[in-house]
């Protein structure tokens, strides 16, 4: 038995799991200010954030996206907590968009929600925390969708599943599964999922261990959700994905691609 399974109290309250998924939302509320979890404050407009994850889901998120060890910043001139798009090259930092007021009254949704499946669908939704990091020393990586990762482990720890019974699931875009859907477009979502909760669906395990595995999931989806045989943009994307290691960047690749890729 997992240490996930072993760990997963069946006697918790109902209020202690929705707090415990909250606290998945608002666990790096600190690096929407660019600031060390160290030196955050405990709370954003009166509710608790940046608190401890539990079952390890925080850990395993982040190796599916950075590598272990001490960090090293890879881009040298880029050394803040704004996101660089792969697909631009460029910093997702606006100074008109994102100053301070801003920023907060744009993530007040994201952090002060109390219903988790609100939040989780606010999370999915945002653009604003699209533009940041989950670390300025890998500014590629996003922290929209290292949340919502840490969010669907999270939920598929609780219920007593460990990381090697999980898959990567495509769904249709409707099929929005609360805390486990990681991505949804118009056309698709992805979804992290036991490997006997997928209906059907094309999916690829994820494997042992948490590890920068992203290029691997993809090439061994049983289908693919775009369209690789008739359409040349769908084709490119496919390719770059291939390519990627990091979870949250190839996830927010994705969204950058089909929202703001330059699509005729």
């Amino acid at each position: 038995m997992s240490e996930n399974a072993k760990h997963a109290d069946s006697t918790s309250t109902d209020n202690e799991v929705e707090m415990e998924m909250v606290a998945a939302y608002r666990h790096d509320a600190h690096k929407l200010n660019g600031e060390p979890h160290k030196y955050a404050p405990e709370t954003f407009a009166g509710v608790e954030v940046n608190q401890t994850v539990p079952y390890g889901a925080d850990g395993d998120a982040s190796a599916l996206s950075r590598p272990s060890g001490k960090p090293e910043q890879t881009v040298t001139t880029h050394g803040n907590h704004y996101r660089l798009s792969l697909l631009s090259g460029d910093s997702r930092y606006d100074p008109e968009a994102f100053t301070r007021s801003t920023v907060e009254t744009a993530v007040r949704r994201l952090l002060t929600e109390d219903d988790p499946q609100d939040i989780h669908r606010a999370w999915l939704d945002t653009e604003v925390a699209s533009a940041f990091n989950e670390s300025f020393y890998y500014p590629y990586t996003s922290l929209k969708y290292h949340t919502l990762l840490v969010a669907a482990l999270l939920d598929n720890y609780r219920a007593g599943h460990e990381f090697a019974d999980l898959a990567l699931v495509v769904d249709p875009a409707e099929a929005i599964v609360p805390h486990r859907t990681i991505y949804a477009d118009d056309e698709f979502a992805l979804r992290i999922a036991p490997t006997d909760d997928r209906d059907g669906q094309p999916f690829a395990r994820l494997g042992s261990r948490p590890w920068r595995s992203w290029a691997s999931t993809w090439q061994r989806l049983t289908a693919s959700p775009v369209d690789v045989d008739d359409d040349e943009w769908d084709r490119a994307l496919d390719a770059n994905l291939r390519r990627f290691r990091s979870w949250s960047t190839a996830l927010q690749y994705i969204e950058d691609f089909r929202t703001w890729g330059g699509r005729p």
